[in-house]
């Protein structure tokens, strides 16, 4: 098995592992894990439906008249900062709603013209948009033409700014 498909793998079983705990109830309903510990990444309101803690960026639109373009938007859950392949691009895999590649999964390609000076890093918020091609190994993703990162740290801004 090559490098780059034990990479893939490994980064669908880690998503399937999280989005599986999450799934199966891994919070109580007060927002305490099973050894009592709050959950980092939400908060409760009074209503007890979970508020995240910095807002998803909003997702960028595919450009007009672009053919088999897609969005999708989630947190970062593992980054390929370098492609076996030698061109430059960068991989994202995202816990994504939008589940392009596998169910709540979405694979972002970043080319070198798309590429962010600094990468996103796991926990940060992406949105993408762009056509959606077959990898290399023949699994769906989105080859971003357009793309907006909010770090896990930065505060949700205001306004309509773009970024």
């Amino acid at each position: 098995m090559s490098p780059v498909t034990r990479k893939a793998l490994t980064a669908l079983g880690l998503a399937a592992v999280a989005l599986s705990a999450w799934g199966c109830g891994a919070l109580d309903r007060d927002g305490t894990g099973h050894d009592g510990r709050r959950d980092p990444l939400s908060e409760r309101a009074a209503d007890g439906e979970a508020k995240p803690t910095t807002a998803r960026p909003r997702l960028p639109r595919c450009p007009r008249g672009a053919a088999n373009c897609r969005r999708a938007g989630g947190r970062v859950i593992y980054v390929e900062p370098v492609d076996a392949d030698g061109e430059g691009d960068a991989h994202l895999v995202l816990a994504s709603r939008e589940a392009i590649t596998a169910p709540g999964v979405t694979v972002v390609d970043l080319e070198p013209r798309v590429r962010p000076a600094r990468l996103p890093r796991v926990g940060d918020w992406v949105g993408a948009a762009g056509p959606v091609y077959p990898g290399s190994h023949g699994q769906r993703q989105i080859e971003a033409t357009r793309l907006r990162v909010r770090r896990a740290s930065d505060p949700p801004r205001r306004g309509r700014g773009r970024r």
